[in-house]
């Protein structure tokens, strides 16, 4: 595993830490300088438009890339990975926007994804117990809340929303502790986009520490308890829900632009 440095222990309530966390790629800066704080048991939103660096710092929290400078700490211990399964291996499990689910694979065999149970042929023989796999994917989807027609059907008969909601309960099943959640709401439907929105709210009731990663502030202000806004690799703040409404979250994202105003402009352009 990735170097593992302790650090002095206290009343640390951060499950996860990036303490001045900066990222090149040669001449090019992707992040400079960021600071996010995830507590534990906590929604954290990353909001940022296009091309701010969201998916730079994904990478760099699930372990595909290491800081060029700065800390990562995980439960107050300063880690330095090297694959993204050493970043799972403690608890931290990203979900990216493919789901990394196979269509044409059973709901059930998408959600061990080569980690099924076994059983014993002849009491020597370890073969796939493909009932207890069965029924163990359908129950725990059914604890989160998703009522799949049969375990056995294709994931590409799924709708969007279930396939998100699979690759969620997925991560949960297998012991995560931090769920990083890569634009879950893009492409989905209204509906479908509240069902993942309940799901996550099922994961934080649990006791797992979300980071939501979107630009739809629409989708993330219900449901976050603190936000980090990017731009251009560098952190614009992380504020508390209580610090900050929805509408000034929306005007740091546009650039100082009063989105207020610019909605009364154009509506008052369609009365003329």
């Amino acid at each position: 595993m990735g170097t593992q440095v302790k650090t002095p222990s206290g009343s640390n309530d951060y499950i996860l830490q990036m303490e001045g966390v900066s990222k090149f790629f040669g001449t090019v800066i992707a992040l400079k300088n960021v600071t996010l704080r995830l507590r534990r048991g906590e929604v954290h939103c990353l909001l940022g438009d296009n091309g701010a660096g969201k998916s730079t710092l994904i990478k760099t929290l699930a372990g595909v890339h290491k800081p060029s400078e700065g800390r990562y700490l995980v439960e107050g211990d300063e880690v330095s990975f090297e694959s993204p399964r050493e970043a799972l291996d403690c608890g931290i499990a990203t979900v990216y926007q493919d789901l990394a689910l196979v269509p044409l694979m059973s709901v059930t065999r998408n959600f061990f994804a080569g980690r099924e149970p076994t059983k014993r042929l002849f009491g020597v023989i370890p073969v796939l117990d493909m009932r207890l796999a069965a029924y163990t994917a359908a129950n725990k989807l059914a604890e989160m809340g998703i009522h799949v027609r049969s375990p056995h059907q294709p994931v590409g008969t799924m709708s969007g929303g279930e396939r998100q909601s699979l690759a969620i309960a997925r991560a949960i099943h297998f012991g995560a502790k931090v769920l990083i959640l890569d634009e879950p709401t893009a492409a989905l439907g209204v509906k479908q986009s509240c069902n993942v929105l309940r799901l996550v709210h099922k994961a934080r009731e649990r006791g797992i520490s979300v980071i939501f990663i979107t630009h739809n502030v629409y989708h993330a202000y219900p449901i976050g308890d603190s936000f980090t806004l990017l731009n251009r690799g560098q952190s614009m703040g992380t504020f508390a829900k209580n610090d900050i409404s929805k509408e000034e979250v929306l005007n740091m994202m546009a650039g100082g632009t009063d989105i207020q105003s610019l909605v009364d402009e154009l509506e008052g352009h369609q009365a003329a």
